[in-house]
């Protein structure tokens, strides 16, 4: 039997709604969407007109013209509508209204979680299915797939797991996964953009599962025609986080790892991204410990066994330096050149490290050797 349960299309909203309030233009192109009341819709239309073809036109296009865009890529809009999760989902606190309170007031604390071993099998389950739905979407990523098909994966596979896709309504993030590609750094947003022949495309799979989250991404070549500035951005950030990774164990400090991405990155010519950096993840989303991943950075914390956390440097071909596109979320690089990531969960034992989301052998992608 279908479910016919509506929710208001408000994302600071986001509450089951039987009202009979529709978009009009929404309505004109044939895309469901309900409020509350005009008190939500007038809320919400900034955001929400980004589902709305333009002039009726089944065409993509650019919805910030006059911005000064780094590089080639462009938006390209509209996004499809925000795809729903079942009810009988467990969710996050922020998947009706965007809002993650609780993490915001740990976040106060400045408190490193160290789990038990009950939370911690928890956790590891959750990055296995995280493992495995980005598995799914890499597989699926070619030229002539878009980046809004790969959300549709992702979603689906997440919610066939029992899971919640993390970044869905975070902040009011309007899907499932975030996909980079070429010259944006991260948070990418999924909408009509065609992956082409020659681009890097980085997939960033977070869910949530039991009370816990799971975090982690790759960079993926699309098409076999790579240029050799691509291959060696996407091969220095892969071998920045093994670098990384290899010194993770009990006594390690969080602010040395910088020291060993940026040395490793510098010898390849690249630089290392200095706005976003490595978190704490398991019972939040994001929390201590903040990980930078460039060298002489002062972040406190000394490992301990039983701390879960997230290495994921961001390297780019050119400048450091990043800039944020009009949708308040995608960042790109500031000269426009190439930008790679990968990210990791990592539990800190008794003697060392593992990796929560480590690959398998069937997993796609895997490195290249570098064009001489």
């Amino acid at each position: 039997m279908a479910d016919d349960t509506v929710y208001c299309a408000d994302a600071q909203c986001g509450k089951e709604s039987t009202s009979g309030l529709k978009c009009p233009i929404c309505l004109k192109q044939g895309i469901e969407s309900h409020f509350c009341n005009d008190a939500c819709f007038k809320n919400s239309y900034k955001a929400h007109k980004s589902l709305h073809w333009k002039d009726d036109k089944p065409d993509s296009y650019d919805p910030f013209p006059k911005f000064k865009y780094t590089g080639e890529l462009r938006p390209a809009y509209p996004l499809s509508p925000r795809r729903a999760v079942p009810d009988d989902i467990p969710k996050p606190e922020w998947a009706s209204n965007g809002l993650p309170v609780n993490e915001q007031r740990n976040d106060m604390l400045n408190k490193i979680i160290v789990y038990s071993k009950d939370e911690i099998k928890k956790i590891r389950k959750a990055c296995m299915l995280g493992r495995e739905v980005l598995d799914i979407a890499a597989a699926s990523v070619k030229p002539g797939v878009t980046t809004d098909e790969i959300d549709r994966i992702v979603h689906e596979e997440t919610i066939k797991r029992g899971a919640y896709p993390s970044p869905l309504n975070y902040y009011n993030f309007p899907k499932s996964v975030c996909t980079s590609v070429n010259e944006v750094v991260c948070h990418g947003i999924p909408d009509q953009t065609v992956l082409k022949e020659g681009d890097i495309v980085n997939l960033d799979v977070s869910l949530f599962y039991q009370g816990f989250h799971a975090d982690l991404n790759e960079t993926y070549y699309v098409g076999e025609n790579i240029s050799k500035s691509a291959i060696n951005t996407v091969e220095t950030s892969r071998e920045c986080l093994k670098a990384a990774i290899k010194q993770c164990k009990p006594g390690t400090t969080f602010q040395e790892l910088g020291d060993y991405i940026e040395r490793h990155a510098t010898e390849n010519k690249c630089s290392v991204v200095r706005t976003y950096c490595g978190h704490g993840v398991g019972k939040f989303f994001h929390c201590s410990p903040n990980i930078p991943h460039y060298a002489g950075n002062r972040t406190s914390g000394v490992m301990k066994p039983g701390m879960v956390f997230t290495i994921e440097p961001m390297i780019n071909e050119g400048v450091w330096q990043d800039v944020s596109w009009p949708d308040d979320w995608t960042a790109v690089t500031k000269d426009g050149k190439l930008s790679a990531q990968f990210e990791h969960t990592l539990l800190v034992t008794e003697h060392g490290v593992e990796i929560l989301t480590a690959r398998n052998k069937k997993s796609p992608g895997g490195p290249r050797q570098r064009i001489k």
